[in-house]
């Protein structure tokens, strides 16, 4: 019996598709989970933000950006500006886009402690 010889050329064939064939796949399969995983995400919470800024109507407890907390004063529709009562004799004029949330005249501060039921 003769020893059977593959030559090179045919054992490369054979052995399947190139990495070159199955990249743009997984390039492709990569960027769809970055767009759904990160950019997507953020700009939902832009949306949310934006939509939360529009909104801010006098006698709205704000915080700003710079760590103040604030109650709205004065709004005008047209302008980025707001009046912002720090104190009973100091009021600042900020721009709407220096605030971080808003909450509104009733809401109370949320609690990120985790509460124990009472004992009974």
């Amino acid at each position: 019996m003769m020893p059977m010889l593959i030559t090179p050329a045919y054992a490369q064939a054979a052995a399947g598709a190139s990495p070159m064939d199955t990249f743009p796949l997984v390039l492709l399969a990569v960027m769809a989970i970055v767009f759904f995983l990160v950019i997507r995400p953020q700009q939902q919470r832009a949306k949310e933000f934006q939509e939360m800024i529009a909104k801010v109507r006098r006698g709205d407890s704000v915080v700003m950006s710079n760590g103040f907390i604030g109650r709205v004063s004065k709004v005008t529709d047209g302008s980025d500006e707001i009046e912002v009562e720090l104190t009973d004799q100091m009021k600042v004029r900020v721009l709407r886009s220096t605030l971080l949330s808003v909450r509104a005249k009733n809401e109370p501060v949320k609690d990120t402690a985790t509460k124990t039921p009472p004992a009974s």
